[in-house]
């Protein structure tokens, strides 16, 4: 027997033959203070502790550079003077970029949008599922999707996923609401949504249309050739405005914006679809050298340190290193999917049934999203994966309520505490009490059960619950998460950002002896690879020219250009570091160029104590 509360959500939970019903009123009693206590629950997994943010160097360092120049802001310019952009398009970091100039560029301001967008992530799930399924389905969908780790993990970062996620998950609202009366006006505003979250994560945005196109064809109340017609026009708004920002950089002379890293011919479609797509299949044997993009052994990146299995392939979602941040209701899941489909073709729904639209889109979303990550390189990234976690926790949440007290719950509850156990043997040193605990409580719900007493099923969700929400508490230790760096939670996150303060002594002597003999010239100097520059961008917002973009493969900026900077005035010295001198990339050729032709400065004129990097005069009267 379910406990007292257990009754009274199951009570308003739809039976599994029949179509769900309007939800009561009543049931308002319960569910706001218990989405309140959810909501709450996290804003403070995903706030806690932001102000010991980080910077994530390459992106702060871009944010910090969009907030100098409107323009800078709009092509997402890596660099003060508005040479090089970033590698991907930058409307994931629009936001940060608006929290900065509102708030200072603090690490904290920049990560304090990404976990706004993930606390609206729970709330608009509990929504879809609510309107799907019933009202305790979405809070489950809710709490669910708070205790995943990869969730608290992009609240708590600076990547793409968490303004991506927010909007997909909008295109989603917009596509049901569409669908429940034949909406066209509504279903183009869901084109709208996924044109937007096109500018955060580009071509991985269309893999969510496969879910919305199929949801509205099947159930949406009107004639085949009307909804047709609705699912084009929704479609040609997607790619209106996933191209609107392609479109206006290729219409826009080369010399009057930034260049575009990734690429070698300074390309909008290198850019989106060689360099961030077409190289993510590479193990499918596709080549993206034609296309202008950068191809380098460093855009493939393997994520074996993060647990065994952990490459490309089909098993990868469900190696330890993904789904311990994203797969620990897999099995829930599997439930909710199957076990609907097959109870909707027992008792034959009709077309415009609405579990049946729910089934579909959650459905087909979790198979598009494991089917392009199965066979999509990551590099390693698990922050990939909350995209992948909404349609876990929605599917994993009407299994448990539609399934109610039957023996295959309860199979199933009793194998997703067996998965959860296993998938912390792989880290035995992360908090070992929590998988005996969590068996523990499995065996008591399996007595509770056998006795017929109350609290069986909420004691079967602890022990279900029990090891993600340690996995996803522990993103509050500095130990194991870094705030404003990646979106990985648990034993296999690593630092990966600079401190507030990046600039240490010896870069500070050489910032000030630069910008004393600066001249007038436009750039302080020019650095190779962005790492080098990023300290200086960041601390000082100074105007230094990184060269070879984010792979040091880039040809930017060309070498006759290079020496038309020299030989204007603009560009006066150049930092060398030892690894570029033996570099065979075009940031390389440029620095031999730089020894071979510039006046050594002397150590003792900025740092007699400086022995990791060299600076150059260039200029007429030094070159040889």
């Amino acid at each position: 027997m379910p406990s007292p509360v257990g009754q009274q959500l199951l009570s308003h939970a739809p039976p599994p033959t029949a179509p769900a019903p309007p939800i009561p009123a009543s049931t308002d009693r319960y569910e706001r203070p218990v989405l309140a206590a959810i909501a709450v629950l996290a804003a403070v997994l995903c706030l806690w502790g932001l102000g010991h943010s980080t910077y994530h160097a390459f992106y702060a360092s871009a944010v910090r550079s969009m907030t100098g120049d409107p323009a800078d802001f709009f092509y997402g310019a890596f660099d003060p003077a508005g040479s090089i952009t970033l590698d991907k398009l930058p409307g994931f970091l629009w936001p940060q970029a608006l929290s900065a100039l509102l708030f200072g560029f603090h690490p904290w301001a920049l990560v304090l949008p990404q976990a706004l967008e993930m606390v609206g992530c729970v709330l608009l799930l509990h929504l879809l599922v609510r309107r799907w399924a019933g009202v305790p389905a979405g809070l489950l969908a809710a709490a669910f999707l708070t205790l995943t780790p990869v969730t608290v993990g992009l609240g708590r970062s600076v990547t793409e996923d968490a303004p991506f996620v927010l909007l997909l998950l909008l295109a989603a609202e917009a596509t049901w609401r569409a669908t429940e009366r034949a909406r066209p006006r509504t279903l183009l505003l869901a084109g709208l949504w996924v044109g937007l979250a096109f500018q955060c994560k580009m071509l991985e945005a269309w893999a969510v249309l496969p879910a919305l196109a199929v949801t509205y064809l099947v159930a949406a109340p009107a004639a085949p050739r009307r909804r047709i017609g609705h699912v084009a026009l929704a479609g040609a708004v997607t790619v209106a405005v996933s191209l609107s920002w392609m479109l206006a950089v290729a219409l826009t002379p080369a010399g009057a914006r930034p260049y575009l890293d990734g690429t070698t011919d300074d390309s909008p479609f290198a850019l989106v679809v060689g360099y961030n797509f077409l190289t993510r299949f590479h193990t499918m044997g596709i080549d993206a050298a034609g296309t202008g993009s950068i191809v380098a052994s460093g855009t493939v990146r393997a994520g074996g340190h993060l647990g065994p299995g952990m490459g490309d392939g089909i098993g990868k979602m469900f190696s330890p290193g993904l789904a311990t941040q994203t797969g620990w209701l897999y099995p829930l899941a599997a439930l909710g999917l199957v076990g609907g489909l097959l109870a909707l073709r027992r008792r034959r729904a009709p077309r415009t049934d609405r579990l049946l639209a729910g089934y579909v889109l959650w459905g087909v979303w979790g198979v598009t999203f494991f089917a392009v990550f199965s066979f999509g390189s990551v590099t390693g990234h698990t922050y990939y994966m909350g995209v992948v976690a909404v349609a876990v926790a929605a599917l994993a949440a009407v299994g448990v309520v539609r399934a109610g007290r039957s023996r295959v719950l309860a199979a199933v509850l009793a194998a997703d505490v067996v998965w959860c156990a296993a998938l912390t043997w792989w880290y035995p040193r992360f908090q070992p009490w929590s998988a005996p605990c969590a068996i523990a409580l499995g065996l008591l719900a399996l007595l509770l059960a056998g006795l017929r007493r109350p609290g069986a099923l909420a004691t079967a969700l602890a022990a279900v619950l029990l090891v993600p929400a340690v996995w996803t508490a522990s993103a509050l230790s500095p130990r194991y998460n870094q705030p404003g760096a990646f979106g990985r939670v648990g034993p296999t996150s690593t630092p990966a950002g600079f401190a507030p303060s990046p600039l240490g002594p010896q870069h500070r002597r050489l910032l000030a002896y630069l910008t004393a003999h600066r001249d007038g010239a436009r750039y302080l100097a020019a650095v190779p690879g962005w790492q080098s520059a990023a300290p200086y961008i960041l601390a000082a917002d100074a105007p230094v020219l990184p060269m070879g973009g984010f792979t040091g493969r880039v040809p930017y900026p060309a070498p006759i250009a290079f020496h038309r900077l020299v030989d204007t005035g603009r560009l006066r010295y150049v930092i060398v570091t030892e690894p570029f001198l033996k570099a065979h990339t075009p940031a390389g050729e440029l620095v031999r160029w730089t020894v071979a032709h510039c006046a050594l400065v002397p150590r003792t004129a900025y740092d007699p104590g400086d022995r990791t990097r060299l600076l150059y005069h260039c200029g007429p009267a030094h070159q040889g």
